[in-house]
């Protein structure tokens, strides 16, 4: 769901925002603000989201005999 329409504002998926380090984000409209900072001039920028990471496989009750043809 990373090219959704309807997020959430966030400085950290804004275009005119950049990230200085894990807390702070610099704005060309703002300056510096903390990342879960949002203002009315944000525009939702899809590749700047982190996708969630995908789940591990599960392998618990499986024998070798099974991956076999």
């Amino acid at each position: 769901m990373l090219f959704r329409k309807d997020v959430e504002p966030c400085c950290a998926y804004c275009v005119h925002g950049a990230y200085i380090d894990d807390e702070s984000v610099i704005c060309v409209k703002k300056g510096v603000v903390k990342s879960w900072g949002k203002c009315r001039r944000f525009e939702y920028d899809p590749l700047k989201r982190q996708p969630e990471a995908p789940s591990k496989p599960m392998t618990k009750g499986f024998k070798e005999e099974d991956f076999e043809i």
